[in-house]
């Protein structure tokens, strides 16, 4: 497990935390510390133009190979990168599915006329993308997807409805994962296809939050035309797990350099208005401050295993113990505020960021895989112990 980097990292290091320094300013001040969990709706026109900013400084898809538009960084400093922008506060990415998901599938999977035309867009930061994958009834059972798409006239159409669609108003294109033949079952018969956003056939409704806000959405597909299918019909269970393994890759310290902004932010907070002098308060702040470290650790001994940025086995334990890490973080923070967490000052009674942070990490041992679910992949195939039976 690699800990510690060369000094031509650590310069690497200088320059980004440079460029953001210098850039974080302006019409981007506001943004610093904005966007984040909880926070994902506020300043969507800004962030986007954030987006292009970084385009301009060459720090969008800074992993990608530089065939393609990125700067082909190592490992290493991929992760600085993703520290340095979260230590710098910088605004929670627009652009995240599309640099981080869609991007590396179809540069892994797709055609190179489907490179071509998608990844430009990705990198100049001018087309955002969203993730077709979830159900009303194929959340953590992704094998239970009913979407269909049916071959009309020489184009693929795409019937039926996903939910949970993360930024799907803001975005220019979904990956969606739907059936080719019908009939088939689980895994099989599935196919991964690119659709336009700005189509009719495609309805955004949002779904409004625990935090008052709505962040994602239900989408419905009516007839909407696919542009493209990535692999063969058939395929699109093994795209979808490939994209899945992007997921867990190196953005994953950029997300814990996040967690340490909020835990900060709680033990300032502990030590202005005295509830650090509490023993039990003083413990829990030290059993997060653990636990962060451990992921880290974690994070870096998956990483170091990987040749190609893409986690190892040992990812299997890493949303498992994030989920449960940043409820437990919410909890505290409210116990921080004391009586000051259950009231709100007044109109338009705004939730503080701490209080925001507990609601919305409710939702983070469900989205992205139950922690039952979680612990049952962990169980099969990290342990190799049998599978849970199912009903007939």
């Amino acid at each position: 497990m690699k800990l510690t980097f060369s000094p031509e990292d650590e310069a690497f290091r200088n320059q980004i935390a440079g460029w953001l320094r210098n850039n974080l300013v302006g019409e981007f001040a506001e943004l610093k510390f904005r966007g984040g969990p909880g926070d994902e709706h506020m300043f969507p026109e800004e962030r986007k133009r954030w987006e292009q900013k970084l385009a301009e400084g060459g720090w969008t898809c800074v992993g990608w190979p530089e065939a393609y538009g990125g700067r082909g960084l190592s490992i290493e400093q991929q992760v600085i990168f993703f520290e340095e922008y979260a230590r710098a506060g910088a605004p929670g990415r627009m652009g995240h599915i599309g640099e981080g998901l869609a991007g590396p599938t179809i540069i892994a999977f797709g055609s190179e006329a489907q490179k071509e035309k998608y990844l430009p867009g990705i990198v100049a930061g001018t087309e955002l993308w969203c993730q077709g994958y979830s159900e009303p009834n194929a959340g953590s059972d992704l094998a239970n997807v009913q979407t269909r798409a049916s071959l009309e006239d020489g184009k693929w159409r795409i019937h039926g409805q996903k939910v949970w669609t993360s930024l799907a108003h803001e975005s220019d294109w979904c990956f969606v994962i739907a059936r080719t033949e019908p009939g088939s079952k689980a895994h099989k018969g599935l196919g991964f296809f690119l659709v336009s956003m700005h189509q009719p056939g495609v309805t955004v409704r949002p779904i409004e939050q625990l935090t008052g806000t709505s962040e994602f959405n239900e989408v419905f597909f009516d007839g909407a035309v696919a542009e493209d299918i990535v692999g063969a019909p058939g395929e699109g269970w093994a795209v979808a797990m490939g994209l899945l393994g992007f997921e867990r890759g190196v953005s994953t310290l950029g997300q814990q350099m996040q967690f340490q902004n909020e835990l900060d932010e709680i033990i300032r907070l502990a030590r202005a208005n005295g509830a650090a002098r509490n023993p039990g308060i003083r413990q829990r702040i030290a059993e997060a401050h653990t636990g962060l470290r451990l992921m880290r650790y974690n994070a870096m001994r998956m990483l170091s295993s990987s040749q190609d940025g893409q986690a190892d086995s040992s990812a299997l334990v890493y949303k498992l113990h994030w989920a449960s890490w940043h409820r437990n973080l919410g909890a505290l923070a409210m116990d921080v505020l004391g009586p000051e967490a259950e009231l709100i000052d007044d109109a338009p009674y705004e939730l503080s960021r701490l209080q925001s942070l507990f609601l919305f990490t409710r939702s983070d041992t469900i989205y992205g895989g139950t922690n039952q679910i979680q612990r049952n992949i962990i169980a099969e195939r990290g342990l190799g112990m049998p599978k849970e039976p199912k009903g007939r």
